[in-house]
């Protein structure tokens, strides 16, 4: 384990000293982790296994994910709840994202006639959240319409939240150790999970931003306490929900929903209310607040990108079937495309930019964690190795087309121009009488 950490100290260390020079080389964050996590991993082959079946990794995997849910639900550009695009981002959370779950079911039945439904379920919550970790410098492009970019943002900063009670109810049915495993006993045991989330994390939410205001408005807090403030909110939400019998990840994205809906709501009348030299300094703002969170955001999610790379070596040596590769290549490809080409159907969003916003669907932090949590706490064997297997195959494959075809991307994107040697033709222009 110590060698472990050594090994992921040493690859940040290289990563952030590199880090201008190797995105000049289309060499992301992503990538290049993975490629450290598989040197350590042939290192350590033997204990790969043993190392992600213990308690601690499983406890640091859902603090992650506590993190990473809570600052999705802060990070909703747009001034409303659901950006500048509502509808269009309904459709995709409400019809789309639900479609897709289905079509990765069906397509985890056909491939893998074993599985029950519940682990089809599990699968399907673990490959279909989308992340943009492998595509960010695609998704900035401004080569992507503006709206694209951001409906595909709102929407990424949801569908985890959305999907985090479906995974952890399936996984509940799929055969955790210490929970009941008949539909109705799962119910029984998530929805009362749920619901204890949502009032944990708008009351948390909720009073924090409330608590920050009003220190603020006294000059009572630096700028440090503020960004350590926000850092513990999603901290505080999990342990506390947790400690009620209520599902931290679930309060963890509410709480991110409803500090930043008070906050922008203080921030609001503080600027009504502000005389005009003290509107011009900028009033309350969140994003500075932010900073602290997001770096160490981007830390844990750089580590689970290295535990990538770990987890390749183990499913090599498992060995990967062409149904993994086909049902990851179908996953990341088929069965994000055709969802969301119907649900925008009538949207107003063209046929190309609609083609769009489904292909850009990478994967990423969010399967790693949902994955290496349903290797965790699984009993070992065939079903264990098989969702770990899809997890690492269909981010890799993530990685490659959105973050390594992130070039030839660019070509596509760009509209359409006249053939390679030819030009527009001119323009007439009426000579002066």
């Amino acid at each position: 384990m110590n060698a472990l950490f050594l090994a992921i100290a040493a690859a940040l260390v290289v990563r952030s000293l590199l880090a201008t020079r190797l995105d000049r080389w289309y060499l992301g964050a992503p990538l290049v982790m993975v490629l450290a996590g598989v040197a350590a991993g042939l290192l350590v082959e033997d204990s790969i296994s043993a190392v992600l079946n213990t308690q601690a990794v499983q406890q640091v995997a859902e603090i992650i994910l506590a993190v990473l849910l809570f600052t999705d639900a802060t990070e909703v550009r747009g001034g409303r709840l659901w950006g500048s695009s509502p509808g269009s981002v309904a459709r995709l959370l409400l019809i789309a994202l639900p479609l897709s779950l289905g079509l990765a079911m069906v397509l985890g039945w056909a491939l893998f006639p074993g599985l029950s439904w519940p682990v089809l379920l599990l699968i399907a919550g673990v490959v279909m959240p989308i992340d943009f970790a492998p595509a960010e410098r695609l998704v900035r492009d401004r080569a992507v319409p503006a709206r694209v970019r951001s409906v595909v943002n709102v929407e990424s900063g949801y569908n985890d939240g959305i999907v985090s009670p479906l995974f952890l109810f399936a996984l509940i049915l799929a055969g955790d150790q210490d929970q009941h495993r008949t539909p109705l006993a799962a119910l029984g045991t998530v929805v009362p999970f749920a619901l204890k989330a949502v009032v944990a994390g708008v009351v948390l939410g909720a009073l924090l931003a409330w608590l920050m205001d009003r220190a603020q408005r006294r000059n009572w807090m630096t700028g440090q306490s503020s960004r350590v403030a926000v850092l513990l909110a999603p901290l505080l939400t999990y342990t506390v929900t947790v400690g009620i019998d209520g599902n931290g990840f679930v309060a963890s994205f509410v709480c991110g929903i409803a500090f930043r809906y008070v906050h922008r709501q203080a921030q609001a009348r503080f600027l009504r209310a502000a005389p005009a030299a003290r509107r011009a300094a900028g009033g309350l703002v969140l994003g500075p607040d932010l900073r602290l969170l997001e770096d160490v955001t981007a830390l844990m999610t750089t580590v689970m990108w290295f535990m990538v790379g770990v987890s390749a070596v183990l499913i090599v040596s498992l060995g990967v079937s062409w149904q993994v590769v086909l049902f990851c290549a179908l996953a990341l490809t088929l069965a994000r495309v055709v969802p969301v080409l119907l649900a925008l159907t009538g949207s107003g969003f063209s046929a190309r930019e609609r083609l769009l916003v489904g292909v850009l669907g990478p994967r990423g932090t969010t399967s790693i964690v949902f994955g290496l949590l349903a290797f965790n706490r699984l009993p070992e064997g065939g079903t264990a190795d098989t969702i770990l297997t899809i997890t690492v195959t269909c981010v890799l494959g993530s990685v490659l087309l959105h973050g390594a075809g992130a070039e030839p991307a660019k070509r596509f994107l760009r509209e359409p121009g006249p053939p390679v040697g030819e030009t527009r033709p001119a323009v007439a222009v009426p000579k002066a009488p």
